[in-house]
């Protein structure tokens, strides 16, 4: 609704369509719900974490939404790429491991714990890049190839030292 507004000799003066003459609807006055983020299961791929921030990086300079959310442990030395559920079946990275959940456990926006780096002692995990921020999960496909060029940048930068 727009409001007329006449300017008068001390400052502007509304007409009689002002808002203090506004008798408030329910549906036009109320707060619109909170949006929350879809409840939708999924995987995690998890790699140690100098190799998953330069690959967040090789993603995010792909173009958005290339790269989804994002959580690290702790301690910083994992980080957990969340993918589509059933990506764990045909996952074979080295250096990487794909938990498979099956739809149960593992749901946006709840945090997880992340697999230590022996593998099974878990650790609580915070978000690098929180749903939302990002894309809903991460393509495992495309993950997959900035993992594969993440690992041959770290592997080129320790051969010149």
């Amino acid at each position: 609704m727009v409001e007329m507004v006449e300017t008068g000799a001390i400052g502007p003066v509304a007409s009689q369509a002002s808002t203090e003459r506004h008798t408030p609807t329910l549906d036009a006055s109320a707060s619109p719900a909170p949006v929350t983020p879809p409840v939708a299961p999924c995987d995690l791929v998890t790699v140690p974490a100098r190799q998953g921030l330069e690959a967040v990086d090789i993603l995010r300079r792909g173009g958005a939404p290339a790269v989804g959310p994002v959580l690290h442990d702790g301690a910083c030395d994992t980080l957990g790429f969340l993918v589509p559920p059933g990506t764990a079946a045909a996952w074979d990275m080295p250096g990487s491991a794909c938990t498979r959940t099956d739809g149960r456990g593992l749901r946006l926006p709840e945090l997880p714990e992340l697999p230590g780096p022996d593998g099974a002692t878990p650790r609580p995990a915070d978000w690098l890049l929180p749903p939302g921020d990002s894309g809903e999960v991460t393509d495992p496909a495309m993950l997959r190839e900035a993992l594969g060029q993440a690992a041959r940048l770290i592997e080129a930068a320790d051969g010149c030292r």
